[in-house]
């Protein structure tokens, strides 16, 4: 209970700071916006922004592993105060830096997901669709694409799912008979699902053919 109003406070503490940074935005205040960030990273995680941009996601996970378990809330409240930063920073012209924090931000996203985050916390799932669609072109190192797979794929969103498959086998991450299990779980599903969700029965189909054929 008492980590539970621990981290109620801590949200409602974060998201009032979040509408501070806001009305820094738009006034085009990105200095102090940036500063109310840092402020928030020390105060809430004991991190900085220096430190949170070096760091490696897997980095960034293992500080908030607490034996075999995953402090799964705070880590995606962190992934929110990341994707901020990185707007902030595209905001301000700074694209490689802001697409450093997104790219950060999506797969601390996902790896809290993962570990069972609660999420209506942040609106996680809507979080996480944001980025693919600020992300779409830029490459994810292989564990955020592999993270990124089993995402679209368990929300129904197939296309997206057959994108991020093919860039993991481009990439030698991917085993070719791990898509071949991709398209045969699709091949059990309603055609009419596969539609809503961005592939036909017949593309589904030829991808199998392909990557048979690629063996």
């Amino acid at each position: 209970m008492l980590r539970k109003d621990y981290l109620v406070r801590a949200i409602e503490e974060i998201t009032e700071a979040l509408g501070a940074i806001f009305g820094l935005k738009q006034q085009k205040k990105h200095p102090e916006a940036l500063q109310e960030l840092e402020e928030l990273y020390r105060t809430q995680f004991r991190l900085n922004s220096l430190l949170l941009g070096t760091l490696s996601p897997k980095d960034i996970t293992e500080l908030f592993r607490s034996g075999r378990i995953i402090e799964a809330d705070k880590l995606q409240t962190l992934a929110r105060l990341l994707r901020e930063e990185g707007d902030l920073f595209l905001d301000n012209g700074q694209v490689n830096e802001g697409r450093v924090r997104q790219q950060k931000a999506l797969q601390l996203f996902l790896v809290a997901r993962q570990h069972g985050a609660d999420r209506a916390l942040w609106g996680l799932d809507e979080e996480i669709f944001s980025l693919l669609a600020k992300l779409k072109g830029y490459p994810l190192n292989p564990d955020a694409e592999r993270l990124v797979f089993h995402f679209t794929e368990e929300k129904g969103k197939y296309d997206l799912a057959e994108n991020a498959l093919y860039r993991l086998i481009d990439q030698h991450a991917m085993d070719v008979h791990e898509g071949i299990a991709f398209y045969e779980r699709l091949s059990d599903v309603d055609p009419r699902e596969l539609e809503e969700g961005g592939l036909s029965a017949a593309e589904v189909q030829e991808g199998l053919v392909e990557l048979r054929n690629r063996l």
